[in-house]
């Protein structure tokens, strides 16, 4: 089994900037595999960022540009710099992971707004 807890969520201005944290309960680097996903009010959840055991990193053609996904295998933990934002990217932020049943955390919120 895994768990995941993400933080960092809240409010920001549009053009701010956040960064979220997904820590693990499991080694990410054994795990190999770690993504973030949003959803927004009344809409799908969708992939926003990825990144590999061989720190390969893939993006939502959305945010691409503007979010960075990262990792410190040390403190089992994976971040989401998240810059330029806009209202648009208002949703509950979930971390995720193939491990090898899925999993998912409980979410955290980002709401941009002036």
């Amino acid at each position: 089994q895994v768990q995941l807890v993400e933080s960092g969520g809240g409010l920001v201005q549009p053009g701010g900037s956040l960064r979220l944290s997904c820590a693990a309960s499991r080694s990410i680097f054994s795990i190999g595999n770690m993504q973030w996903y949003r959803q927004a009010p009344g809409k799908q959840r969708d992939f926003v960022a990825g990144i590999s055991r061989d720190d390969s990193k893939n993006y939502a053609d959305s945010v691409n540009g503007r979010f960075t996904i990262s990792s410190d295998n040390a403190k089992n933990t994976v971040f989401l710099q998240m810059n330029s934002l806009t209202p648009d990217d208002t949703a509950v932020y979930y971390c995720h992971t193939w491990a090898p049943m899925e999993y998912w955390g409980v979410g955290t919120l980002v709401t941009v707004s002036s």
